[in-house]
């Protein structure tokens, strides 16, 4: 499997998503942000198929829609009380708007399979090169804004009295979330994402209860869903984000079956 450049190139970069994907999945939990890890991924769809009809890189379109986007999302979302209504009108647009983009375009149906769920085959050493940078970048950026973020998403109200920039924060958070949809994407597509930034976080904080052992455990069912869901998919030639989907899903009814029996005893 290994002498295939592609899947080399595929290991690589699952492995820097999977860590990013973890790591921010359990602050995407913690501030429940899963509907707009959601809506990124259909604004992730525009964007790539927008960069396609501009001849550039899908990620490059992805990461101008999704980051702009996230702010914008981010602000209309606020309140809980209309929180689902943007959230289904924003993903409506622009699942019409990467549509018409691709159409425009003249990109064949093939194509816009391998954007909305992922394409190891494409996969190429300038994509890693690329997904290895903005990972560094994002985690790079968590690891400065750790503290003050985990004291905004565990508890906000404390935050807020201690007069923490928490609206600061929250616009920084959503711009690594947006980078983390759009590299993403290149292994799962871009509507599969929010599974690698929701699932693991979700399964892990049923086992451990510190914030860190939370991450490590995401970071390691990211981990083992993208490995795991590659070889499945080399072996069978199955899609890989069918194979990611599943492993997930054990892992979190496995939490919740742990946390279940747990309560019971």
């Amino acid at each position: 499997m290994f002498s295939l450049a592609f899947m080399r190139h595929a290991y690589l970069a699952g492995t820097f998503i999977a860590i990013i994907c973890g790591t921010i999945g359990v602050f995407v939990i913690a501030r429940n942000l899963s509907f707009l890890t959601h809506t990124l991924s259909e604004i992730g769809f525009a964007g790539a198929a927008f960069g396609i009809f501009m001849g550039w890189t899908a990620l490059s379109g992805m990461l101008i829609f999704t980051v702009i986007s996230s702010v914008i999302v981010g602000q209309m979302s606020v309140k809980q009380s209309r929180r689902e209504a943007s959230i289904s009108a924003i993903s409506a647009l622009f699942i019409g708007l990467g549509i018409l983009f691709l159409s425009l375009s003249n990109q064949t149906s093939s194509y816009a399979t391998s954007i909305l769920f992922g394409s190891v085959i494409g996969i190429a050493q300038a994509d890693v090169i690329r997904v290895a940078v903005l990972s560094g970048i994002v985690l790079l950026v968590m690891l400065g804004l750790y503290r003050p973020l985990k004291f905004d998403s565990f508890d906000a109200i404390g935050a807020r009295v201690s007069g923490l920039w928490t609206t600061a924060i929250s616009v920084v958070f959503l711009v690594l979330v947006a980078m983390s949809v759009s590299v993403a994407a290149q292994i799962v597509g871009s509507l599969l994402i929010f599974i690698l930034l929701t699932l693991p976080a979700a399964a892990a904080r049923y086992f451990v209860h510190t914030v860190s052992k939370m991450i490590g455990l995401s970071i390691l069912f990211a981990l083992v869903g993208v490995w795991l869901g590659l070889y499945l998919s080399y072996v069978t030639n199955l899609p890989v984000s069918f194979f990611i989907a599943a492993i997930e899903c054990i892992f979190y009814f496995a939490a919740l079956g742990y946390q279940r029996l747990s309560v019971g005893s």
